[in-house]
């Protein structure tokens, strides 16, 4: 596997366990509880005529539900295991501690890889300039690939 696709699947896979059951458990049961307490307490014409709402709610809550799994928040998965994590890592500035986080190879040889598969044109043994150009190419790659990235490290 390349080494962008350890940090995607590292990144994703979290989250997909993480974040993707709590909006089905809170959308399901909310727009049921919704239908049950107005249906008792509705008259027959204000059933029909709440009807297209409450069909309209369940369409709505389902096309949210399905966006959660295709844009996982980066951040709140990122900061989750940093929050689980033994080291202090600065991952919103450092490819190194980024790569950490994730338990990737955070070696300068790793990190080459990384930059051929990004298509880095600078000077590869400039690291600090390699390192700073790469953290930035990760965050958009990340967004680009269905992730929720604050913009701010995107750039």
């Amino acid at each position: 596997m390349s080494v962008f696709g350890s940090i995607m699947s590292a990144v994703f896979s979290k989250p997909a366990a993480a974040q993707a059951p709590p909006p089905p458990a809170a959308s399901g049961p909310a727009p049921a509880q919704t239908k049950g307490s107005s249906a008792p307490s509705a008259t027959p014409s204000q059933t029909t005529a709440s009807s297209p709402a409450a069909a309209a709610a369940p369409a709505a809550t389902t096309g949210a539900s399905t966006a959660p799994p295709s844009s996982i928040d980066v951040a709140a998965v990122l900061t989750g295991l940093a929050a689980q994590s033994n080291e202090k890592l600065d991952w919103r500035r450092s490819i190194v501690d980024l790569m950490k986080l994730l338990k990737i190879d955070s070696s300068l040889s790793a990190r080459k890889q990384l930059a051929q598969e990004l298509h880095y044109s600078g000077d590869m043994n400039d690291s600090a300039t390699l390192n700073v150009w790469l953290h930035k190419q990760v965050m958009i790659k990340l967004a680009e690939n269905g992730g929720k990235v604050p913009e701010e490290l995107k750039h």
